[in-house]
């Protein structure tokens, strides 16, 4: 069966406890890695009360210890029996003393440190934490490697040792600290190396390194800093490519990571390049490289510095290297630029997860992948983003992907079976770039086509309603130009050339191209017509509502009621998730209600619309009427003149000033036909028109 607990060794970390007939395995859900006790080697069971309610102490014949807590106290009968029928192993109940007292006895057993308290342990130190030990007099200072990931952390405890009168020989401080030192995990750098790689370019920490390999431990030496790094906190093993093709990355992942004062580097990423190459002699006789490594290494070797370097890490840890697998991206590459965090670098896909190299390095497995989302770009609609959220609820955003990479990475993340938060995001693709129409063709969201099918019904709507209110339009002096000039300037270079005659054909042409040379800098300076809304008619009938938003009117109360506190962008969340599960049938009474309300909006535009072309006759009417007033004026003048001058006569003076102050006229009539702005009588005339409009509805 299995149980999710907490490891127990000084830091707590999340993970999954099996027991099985052959093996007790515990896998961490941070890191990722594995824990396997053979059923075999148990030989001790101890249950007892801890602070996060019960844990379990597990012992083996080898003098390994494992703990491990988070557990309930129903689980213990459960536990006991599994471990009766199959490990022949009793689980003890083991008191622990909570009195608080400070006096004891510290007993050595295997890698613990334990301090008892009349015959009952107060605590237990594991001896691997151990990272200094420090004697004094009749004083013992142990220190410990940080965690990280907790609040607080232990930092030091100092055990009081005294004076034994019983054996003078031996100082009791160094039999303890001796005792200490032989379990803790004390990196001490004694004896040769077994190879040593001179002036590396280390990424993460930044700098050149000289890299010592020992049996045990990785020995950094730069100019500034020192890292000793054992090989019991080395997890995986990367070998990635550059894209550029001449370089390569070796990663090395680890935990607990090295430490230098406040920072803390869970990844070391040396670079190398292709065409570098060494010839390398290790440190140590043909016999024991042959029983140290079983052929893995040989005592003289030769090749790529990079491919030397991963081959002796990869014999010493232990550890398989992982290589991209079989995806390629656009340009051929195994690898995807990107940006994260501010800085550019490269993901990589790999068989069982991503990994990011190089600026803060992520590493992120698929098992540990709640779900992915691809989303536009927020500043070019040439790239996108590729979200990754994890099952911690951790979100990680790699930016400024080059869009033709995203049918190569979808369909990849597809093959993995991965989780795609928004299936709908390559239907808008495929319109633009024909590489995104063959990957996702099978999946389909009948509830994003039906939106958008309600959307265009809207929108034609819309059109349909603007085009009924075009003569209250405003006036764009750059659009209606052409249209300006038929209704009120049609004939008037026609009469003012034949009235005046002063005018000459090139001074005309020279007018006519100034004219267009302007309208064509007007066409160009304003602004796109999309960004101009036209006004809607208030006087019209009110669009009807869809299934959807009559549905969600009548079930907001609801929602709220059920979720108290919720905002209004997740009552809309909700409700698009609460309408998708609604069955045809649910959905077909809302369907109905929207089609009625569809009817009674067209029945009503209708007789809107009639009762506006109605006011348009009698306006035209009207206008009609003023019309012939004016001919009729117009006509009775002419007669007038033409009787008045057969019977008049005029001296030579008389003619000459009339004839000048007729030129003068014509040319202040002209002038003032220039000056008169279409703008202005196109507002005075849109005016007239809704006076009238309202005296007639009134």
């Amino acid at each position: 069966f299995i149980v999710q607990p907490h490891l127990g060794r000084f830091n707590t970390n999340d993970g999954r406890l099996r027991f099985s007939k052959q093996n007790v395995v515990y896998k961490s859900s941070k890191t990722g890695k594995v824990d396997s006790i053979p059923a075999s080697e148990l030989n001790l069971a101890q249950w007892r009360r801890v602070c996060l309610g019960h844990g379990i102490k597990l012992g083996t014949s080898t003098g390994h210890v494992y703990k491990y807590d988070g557990f309930r106290d129903t689980d213990f009968e459960k536990i006991s029996e599994f471990f009766k029928a199959n490990y022949k192993v009793e689980l003890t109940e083991k008191d622990m003393c909570v009195k608080g007292w400070n006096w004891g006895t510290a007993k050595f057993s295997g890698p613990l440190l334990s301090f008892e308290v009349n015959d009952n342990t107060a605590f237990e130190v594991p001896l691997s934490n151990v990272s200094q030990c420090a004697t004094g007099k009749n004083e013992v200072t142990l220190e410990f490697h940080q965690n990280d990931d907790t609040e607080v952390s232990l930092m030091e405890v100092r055990f009081y040792v005294p004076p034994s009168q019983s054996d003078e020989r031996q100082d009791p401080v160094e039999a303890f600290a001796q005792n200490v030192l032989s379990k803790a995990d004390v990196i001490q750098a004694t004896g040769d190396a077994v190879c040593i790689f001179k002036e590396l370019q280390c990424l993460t920490p930044r700098g050149r390194y000289d890299i010592r390999i020992y049996p045990t431990f990785l020995h950094l030496h730069g100019k500034t800093f020192d890292y000793k790094i054992p090989y019991t906190t080395v997890l995986r093993l990367f070998l990635l490519p550059h894209k550029d093709q001449r370089q390569m990355f070796f990663v090395i992942s680890l935990d607990p990571p090295i430490k230098q004062g406040q920072t803390r580097y869970h990844f070391l990423i040396l670079l190398f390049s292709k065409e570098e190459d060494i010839s390398l002699t290790l440190n140590m006789s043909e016999e024991d490289v042959e029983r140290r490594f079983e052929g893995k290494l040989s005592k003289f070797m030769s090749g790529s510095l990079y491919e030397m370097v991963s081959r002796v890490m990869k014999a010493l840890v232990n550890r398989k290297i992982t290589v991209p697998g079989n995806f390629q991206g656009h340009s051929g590459a195994q690898c995807i630029t990107c940006s994260y965090k501010a800085s550019s670098g490269l993901l990589y896909p790999l068989e069982r997860g991503f990994i990011y190299v190089h600026k803060p390095p992520v590493h992120l497995r698929f098992e540990e992948i709640s779900c992915v989302n691809f989303a536009r770009g927020t500043t070019t609609t040439r790239s996108f983003d590729f979200e990754i959220e994890t099952k911690q609820g951790n979100q990680y955003t790699f930016s400024s992907i080059e869009r033709e990479e995203y049918g190569k990475l979808f369909d990849f993340v597809n093959a993995k079976k991965l989780n795609i938060k928004n299936r709908g995001f390559k239907e808008g693709m495929k319109g633009k770039i024909d590489e995104y129409s063959d990957s996702d063709d099978d999946q389909h969201d009948a509830y994003l086509e039906r939106m958008k099918a309600e959307g265009k019904i809207r929108e034609e709507g819309n059109d349909s309603d603007e085009s009924d209110g075009e003569s209250d339009e405003s006036f764009n002096p750059g659009e209606e130009d052409e249209e300006i000039a038929e209704e009120y300037d049609s004939n008037a270079s026609a009469s003012e050339s034949s009235e005046g005659g002063e005018e000459s054909e090139d001074e005309s042409a020279k007018k006519k191209k100034a004219k267009k040379a302007k309208v064509v800098k007007e066409k160009k300076e304003r602004k796109p017509r999309k960004e101009q809304k036209k006004q809607k008619d208030a006087g019209g009938p009110k669009r009807p509502m869809s299934a959807y938003m009559l549905w969600l009117n009548s079930s907001r109360e609801r929602i709220k009621s059920d979720n108290p506190g919720i905002s209004i962008t997740e009552i809309s969340k909700k409700a698009g998730e609460m309408w998708r599960q609604l069955s045809k049938d649910e959905k077909q009474e809302w369907e109905a209600k929207a089609g009625e309300a569809k009817k009674q909006y067209d029945k009503a535009k209708k007789e809107y619309k009639e009762s506006l072309q109605q006011n348009k006759s009698t306006l035209c009417k009207k206008s009609g009427g003023k019309k012939d007033d004016k001919k009729r004026k117009s006509a009775g003048a002419d007669k007038d003149k033409e009787r008045g001058g057969n019977d008049s006569f005029k001296s030579r003076e008389f003619i000459e000033t009339s004839e000048e102050s007729s030129s003068d006229s014509d040319h202040k009539s002209k002038s003032k036909r220039k000056k008169v702005n279409p703008v202005t009588v196109n507002a005075v005339i849109r005016q007239n028109r809704l006076r009238l409009l309202l005296n007639d509805v009134g």
